[in-house]
């Protein structure tokens, strides 16, 4: 079985730990990785607030370093996956495939000329947004009545489309999704967003959007953040399995994947304690009856098939 996991904050845990990948004690390490049979891995690079003011692409070329030299420190395991087919490649020969993305367009710093030099470094995935504005569009937490996406953010969506880079609308405002899906040549993803009609939280998706992302070949990643999950004090696998099921049935068995979250949230559902169980998932679904196929498929078919038709 070939399992993706959408989105982990791992680089950014290192980076505050100066903790190696085999030394993290997080959500994720070398170890967890391996006994949780992962085959593809987006790590993706988080800027904080703090450095929003000038210093958000000094910061985040740190974790860009971080990521290929910790590839460096472990090519027995760790594989550079730029493209669908090396996912697959990769996955065949029995390592794990690693894949870098950059979380909220702050990075860019108002330039495409920094998203293609980004995109020269290996990153193949960009969350146009985090929570708040920035000079792409508008991030969930300024709401709707705002606006979407700038001049500048469809100038970003076109160049993603020419670059044949993954566009990832977890944390944008619903304006500026449904601008993103009109603009957009390619199908995009959620890396890591949960079902709006199961916990009514901003972050979270509609029905409608989930309908429309899914129309358009697209797919959501389930995020494991308790507070997305359910508005209970406490999440467990179930929930987890609820949402998936709700995405299936709003938008069909090809829309919905992994979108952990893990090393990005402060705590985790009861039964996924970190990506060393996330063979919990696949166990969980058989029960409740799913078949092997569509296991498959939300385990990882469905961000392997998205990546091999955007990234090549």
């Amino acid at each position: 079985m070939l399992t993706f996991d959408g989105h982990i904050d791992t680089l950014m845990y290192m980076l505050h730990s100066g903790k190696s990948l085999a030394d993290a004690d997080g959500h994720v390490s070398l170890d967890k990785l391996c006994r949780g049979r992962v085959s593809a891995q987006i790590f993706a690079v988080f800027v904080e607030p703090a450095f929003y003011q000038g210093m958000a692409l000094h910061r985040g070329l740190e974790m860009v370093d971080l990521f290929w030299r910790m590839l460096e420190e472990y090519p027995e395991v760790l594989v550079y996956a730029g493209s669908g087919s090396e996912i697959r490649e990769i996955h065949q020969a029995g390592k794990i495939a690693c894949l870098l993305g950059v979380e909220g367009g702050e990075v860019l710093q108002g330039s495409l000329a920094h998203l293609r030099t980004l995109h020269r470094l290996g990153v193949r995935v960009l969350t146009l947004t985090w929570n708040y504005r920035n000079a792409l569009a508008n991030g969930q937490a300024e709401g709707s009545a705002c606006g979407g996406l700038s001049p500048f953010g469809r100038d970003v969506v076109r160049e993603m489309n020419r670059l044949r880079m993954l566009i990832d609308i977890s944390h944008l405002n619903e304006p500026g999704f449904w601008e993103v899906l009109e603009l957009s040549e390619a199908p995009v993803i959620a890396s890591h967003s949960c079902a709006r009609a199961l916990r009514d939280h901003p972050r979270n998706l509609t029905d409608e959007q989930i309908r429309a992302l899914a129309e358009k070949g697209g797919v959501i990643g389930v995020n494991f953040c308790p507070s997305f999950l359910t508005d209970r004090d406490v999440a467990d696998l179930d929930d987890v399995l609820d949402h998936i099921e709700h995405f299936i049935a709003v938008g069909g068995e090809d829309c919905v994947g992994l979108g952990s979250d893990f090393d990005g949230i402060d705590a985790t559902p009861t039964g996924l304690d970190n990506c060393s169980v996330l063979p919990a998932i696949a166990q969980g679904l058989a029960q409740r009856g799913f078949s092997s196929e569509l296991i498959d498929k939300v385990m990882g078919q469905n961000f392997l098939r998205i990546a091999q038709r955007v990234l090549g």
